[in-house]
């Protein structure tokens, strides 16, 4: 009788199988309902656990609060959790040690960790620990070295695709198991980098992405639906609260609102 892999094993298969389709969670209620529209994984946004505790997202929420939404979502769900821990919220490798230990003993078997507009080799060390923290534990968490190239305009249109292939490869030879580049759309710059690398290239939503079935075939294992899905929910927060302080307007509190029953049995197990 073969043994059920294990939910860090299980995240690791999900990014040889296709794409990873990943619509990121807040909290435990978020989480547990993505999970009940047939999520595979549950991957955290930084920037809506951030914004759920009254914090700014960008390194700026206190650890123990991150702590405490792991272990939420960990209580709730039953498949594999990815946590965004942002930059590692510390400059020092020895404090992304410390947080990586944390992580896998709240319930986390992958991280994603970003270089942002620090240097690259400040990336490489702090990979380097969380290796060494996912040893520490005997767990093979998967770390997902996002680089923002893209997203902050690191390196000239025609130079970003090299930058993002050489960032690859320093992070690989750190220990990285997956490499994030989001902002990337343009299918041949795609298809270039996931040629490039041996590493499972994860890329963000955008407008006007092609479908998974297409970016699969560019070579692209996981696409992230990032913090779009938290501020989708915030946006219609917006909409309908701002009817009904406008003139007592009740009908936008109903729309589309998911019933109470339905929701209450989800956290009922």
């Amino acid at each position: 009788m073969t043994s059920k892999p294990g939910p860090a094993q299980e995240f690791r298969r999900l990014h040889h199988d296709g794409v990873l389709l990943l619509p990121n969670a807040w909290d435990a209620g978020s989480a547990r309902l993505i999970e009940s529209l047939g999520a595979k994984a549950i991957a955290t946004t930084s920037a809506g656990v951030a914004w759920s505790h009254g914090y700014a997202d960008g390194d700026l929420l206190p650890v123990p609060l991150l702590m405490t939404t792991v272990s939420e979502i960990a209580r709730v769900v039953r498949v594999p959790l990815s946590i965004d821990v942002e930059s590692g919220y510390s400059d020092d490798p020895a404090a992304v040690f410390a947080l990586v230990l944390q992580v896998i003993d709240a319930g986390g078997v992958g991280i994603n960790i970003e270089d942002g507009t620090g240097a690259p080799d400040e990336l490489c060390a702090k990979i380097e620990q969380a290796r060494r923290a996912a040893t520490r534990r005997g767990v093979e968490i998967f770390v997902n070295a996002r680089t923002d190239v893209y997203l902050r305009s690191l390196a000239s249109p025609e130079g970003r695709v090299a930058e993002t292939i050489r960032r690859a490869a320093l992070y690989q030879a750190a220990g990285a198991d997956g490499i994030f580049a989001p902002g990337v759309t343009d299918r041949a710059e795609i298809r270039s980098l996931a040629s490039a690398t041996r590493l499972p290239l994860n890329i963000l939503a955008r407008p006007n992405l092609p479908t998974a079935t297409q970016l699969a075939e560019l070579g692209v294992r996981r696409l992230s639906a990032g913090s779009w899905v938290a501020s989708a929910a915030l946006g219609r927060v917006r909409s309908a609260v701002g009817g009904f302080l406008g003139d007592g307007a009740c009908e936008g509190l109903f729309e589309n609102a998911f019933p109470y029953a339905e929701f209450n049995t989800l956290l009922t197990r």
